[in-house]
């Protein structure tokens, strides 16, 4: 099904397809992430848009159908880069973005700013789904080797490309932590959890266990996809 996360009016209809044409929904993975300047189609930066805003509208809309397909997961791919990563609300209040700027560096700081939306959303997600067989777990799937800098200049990727061929995992490597928090028994207790290589990390930053932090994100968040 077409679906992109740039334009809030093409979650919707997604959704709507989805739902008209899918009795059942038992694994939601939130996999999208890009690194790229511009505005979405609603007036937000385009890495906040794409790699936050769009997976909650998403998965808020889809709510319904992974409770009455009960037991359900929601895995959303964050970042290690978290922890280099705040969320400005002023900001976001202000610019609809977590930052200012467009170049390669400002691009890193917002991806890092949405990785830790990403983990926040997590943890507050798990609060409001207490009661429900549906639980949810974000994850760092550790450094890959994708296409996520295809859009970077000619000489950050002359520098990038040799790093990542080295250094960084193939896709099937990478995919294995969010395959754990997906199929893995027994961890239901964990939702909410941050994870990195197939295990729930204990000793994650306080920035990403900030309750009233992750509340207002939600809070913002619902208000920027008119659902408040």
């Amino acid at each position: 099904m077409q679906l992109d996360l740039a334009s809030l009016k093409s979650v919707r209809s997604f959704a709507d397809d989805f739902l008209r044409s899918e009795s059942r929904l038992d694994l939601l993975i939130n996999n999208a992430g890009l690194l790229n300047s511009g505005k979405t189609e609603d007036g937000f930066g385009m890495i906040f848009g794409v790699n936050h805003l769009g997976h909650f509208l998403l998965t808020v809309l889809l709510l319904d159908r992974l409770k009455a397909s009960g037991p359900s997961r929601v895995v959303t791919v964050a970042s290690i880069m978290y922890k280099m990563g705040k969320v400005d609300f002023s900001c976001l209040t202000t610019h609809r973005d977590v930052a200012l700027g467009s170049r390669t560096y400002h691009l890193g700081q917002k991806y890092n700013d949405s990785k830790l939306c990403n983990i926040l959303f997590t943890y507050e997600l798990a609060k409001r789904l207490q009661g429900t067989d549906v639980t949810c777990y974000s994850v760092h799937p550790g450094a890959i080797q994708t296409e996520i800098t295809r859009n970077y200049g000619f000489w950050w990727g002359l520098l990038i490309h040799p790093i990542m061929y080295l250094f960084f995992v193939d896709a099937v490597s990478g995919a294995q932590t969010t395959l754990h928090c997906a199929l893995e028994q027994g961890i239901e207790h964990l939702s909410g959890h941050y994870f990195s290589k197939c295990a729930p990390k204990m000793n994650i930053e306080a920035k990403a266990r900030d309750d009233a932090a992750a509340k207002k994100l939600w809070e913002l968040s619902e208000s920027f996809c008119g659902l408040s």
